[in-house]
């Protein structure tokens, strides 16, 4: 596995790095125009990005509480050259400690259809179609957290 930490952005450089990375790896791919990806709860969020030894973003992801029990994990991605090297599941790791110290007793999340697989190895199901507004299939999951 590669020498890598995951923490949140600190400087307002680093946000701004964050925000150019979710839109790299979630939407460039897509050919989707450079819009911030942003909502109605980024600031109430947890922002986490995984950093290389060289000071790189190679992995972005979000979390944020649904209700009292619930979180929903957002804007995860891991750069391409990064793939299977286990940052997606210390990301998801990462994120699922956040929701747990928030109160949440189950995390949900939208999945991209070639991610299903990924989320299905670390614990979640599927509960049913999602339909995203960048109109490509996903598929809503959920794990149970202990």
């Amino acid at each position: 596995m590669a020498d890598f930490t995951i923490r949140s952005p600190l400087s307002d450089l680093e946000w701004e790095n964050y925000d150019n990375f979710r839109w790299e790896v979630l939407r460039k791919p897509l050919e989707l125009s450079h819009i911030p990806l942003k909502d109605n709860l980024e600031d109430i969020s947890f922002h986490f990005m995984g950093i290389d030894g060289d000071a790189n973003i190679v992995s972005c992801g979000r979390v944020h509480l649904n209700n009292s029990s619930e979180a929903q994990i957002r804007y995860m991605g891991v750069d391409s050259k990064f793939r299977r090297m286990r940052l997606g599941s210390a990301m998801i790791n990462k994120l699922e400690a956040e929701a747990l110290l928030l109160g949440a007793k189950k995390v949900t999340l939208n999945a991209r259809e070639e991610a299903i697989k990924f989320y299905e190895s670390l614990g979640y199901v599927v509960t049913g179609p999602y339909e995203s507004d960048i109109e490509i299939p996903h598929s809503s999951m959920e794990k149970i957290l202990f």
